[in-house]
C-alpha cells in the first residue's frame, strides 16, 4: 500500500482564484499532475478514459475530454422567410450569420418564398465572398460558404481595403475639380468591393477568435489586438461609405457648378487632399508603428479642424458644398481615430525607436497567497 503526500495551493492573481497542484515523478522519467476531481466528475472522466491536450499561443495547456475532441460539429442554420417581415430584414440575417462564421444557411418558407425574399437572398449572396446557392427549391433555399480561412491574410485585406477607400475619396475629389460625373460614378461603383473585403474580413477575426488555427493562419498573432482590428475595418468601411455619400453629392453639385469661384472649389480639393494624407498615412502607421508620425497625424487633424471650421463660415450657401465639407471632415475624424490607435499598438509591442520615447521596466512581485491547504496521507 502507497501513500503519496500531496500539496494542494490556492492562489489570488487579478482577482481569479487559482488552483496549483504540485507536479510529481512517476518511475525515471515520467511527471505527472493529478486532475480537479470535480472536474473529472462533471465530464465523467474515469480511469483509463482518453483525453486531449492542447498547447496554447501562449505556453498554457487546454486539456479536453475525448468526447468533446473527437465531436465534430455540423450546424445547418435556419432562416425562417416567413418571419423577416420588415424590409432589409432577410438580407441583414444573412450578413450577419456570413460574418458569425455560419457556413451552411438555409432559409424557408411554408409556401413558396416570395420573389422579393428570392431577390434579396440573391443579390446580398453577390456581396459575400465565398457564399453561393447550393439549391433552390419552391419553399426553401440552401446557402454554402466554401471559405477557406488559409487563403487570406488579415492584414493583407485591410490593406485592399484601405485602397480601395483611398482610391475612392482620390477619384471623388478628382470629379469635383473636373466637373467629371463618369470619376463619381466610378467611386460609387467600388463601395460594394469594399464591403466585400469588409465582410469577409470581419468573418475571418471572428474566426480567428475562436479557433486558434485559425488564428494562426490569417495572421492574428496576438488576441488583445482583435477588437481594435474590428474597430479599424468598421473605420475603414465607414470611409469607404462616406466617400460614396460624398460621390453622390458631387454628381448632385453640378448643377450648382456655375455659381462657385474655382477658388472655393481648389479649397474644397485641398481639404480632400489633407484628409487623404491623414487617412493614408493613419493606415500606414498600423504597420510601421511610427509612434512620431503617428501624432504628426493628429496635429494635422487639428490643423484640418481649424480650415473646415473656417470654410463653413465663408462659404456662399450654394446646395451640397457644406455637406461636402461634412463629408471630408467625417473621413478625417476616422483617419485620426485609426491614428490613435496605431499609437496604442506601438506601445504595446515598443520597437527599437518607441523605446527611446517610452522604455518598460519589468519589476518582479510574490504572488500574494490567498490561502493553503496541506492535504496529507491521501491513499492513492
Amino acid at each position: 500500500m502507497t501513500y503519496v503526500l500531496v500539496f494542494l495551493n490556492i492562489y489570488c492573481i487579478n482577482g481569479e482564484i487559482l488552483e496549483s497542484r504540485k507536479v510529481q515523478k512517476v518511475g525515471y522519467s515520467t511527471l505527472t499532475v493529478s486532475l480537479p476531481s470535480e472536474w473529472a466528475k462533471r465530464n465523467n472522466i474515469n480511469p483509463g478514459d482518453l483525453i486531449f491536450i492542447m498547447q496554447e499561443r501562449d505556453g498554457t495547456l487546454k486539456i479536453m475530454p475525448g468526447h468533446v475532441a473527437r465531436r465534430e460539429e455540423a450546424e445547418e442554420h435556419i432562416i425562417n422567410a416567413d418571419a423577416c417581415n420588415e424590409k432589409g430584414m432577410l438580407e441583414r440575417i444573412i450578413v450577419g450569420s456570413y460574418i458569425l462564421g455560419r457556413d451552411v444557411i438555409k432559409i424557408i418558407s411554408s409556401k413558396r418564398i416570395e420573389k422579393s425574399y428570392v431577390e434579396e437572398v440573391r443579390g446580398i449572396v453577390q456581396k459575400l465572398i465565398g457564399l453561393g446557392i447550393l439549391e433552390e427549391t419552391q419553399n426553401s433555399i440552401l446557402l454554402q460558404c466554401s471559405i477557406d480561412p488559409t487563403k487570406f491574410k488579415l492584414d493583407m485585406l485591410m490593406r485592399r481595403l484601405a485602397i480601395i477607400a483611398s482610391t475612392m475619396l482620390s477619384e471623388v475629389t478628382q470629379a469635383l475639380v473636373e466637373g467629371n460625373k463618369e470619376l463619381a460614378n466610378e467611386a460609387m461603383r467600388r463601395e460594394e468591393e469594399a464591403d466585400k473585403i469588409y465582410y469577409l474580413s470581419v468573418r475571418l477575426l471572428l474566426l480567428a477568435q475562436l479557433k486558434p488555427e485559425v488564428a494562426e493562419n490569417v495572421g492574428v498573432t496576438e488576441i488583445i489586438f482583435i477588437p481594435a482590428t474590428r474597430l479599424i475595418l468598421q473605420f475603414l468601411e465607414m470611409i469607404a461609405d462616406y466617400c460614396e455619400d460624398l460621390a453622390k453629392k458631387v454628381l448632385a453639385f453640378t448643377t450648382y457648378r456655375n455659381k462657385v469661384s474655382d477658388e472655393t472649389i481648389k479649397d474644397i480639393a485641398h481639404l480632400g487632399d489633407l484628409t487623404q494624407a491623414i487617412f493614408q498615412k493613419a493606415v500606414d502607421c498600423l504597420f510601421s508603428r511610427d509612434l512620431k508620425i503617428a501624432n504628426g497625424i493628429l496635429e494635422m487633424h487639428k490643423l484640418l479642424y481649424e480650415k473646415v471650421d473656417r470654410l463653413m463660415t465663408e462659404l456662399p450657401e450654394i446646395p451640397y458644398l457644406r455637406a461636402m465639407i461634412s463629408s471630408l471632415n467625417k473621413i478625417a475624424d476616422l483617419g485620426a481615430s485609426i491614428a490613435e490607435i496605431a499609437i496604442n499598438r506601438s506601445l504595446e509591442k515598443p520597437d527599437k525607436d518607441v523605446e527611446e520615447i517610452v522604455k518598460t521596466i519589468k519589476h518582479v512581485r510574490t504572488v500574494p497567497l490567498l490561502a493553503e491547504k496541506r492535504h496529507e496521507s491521501i491513499l492513492r
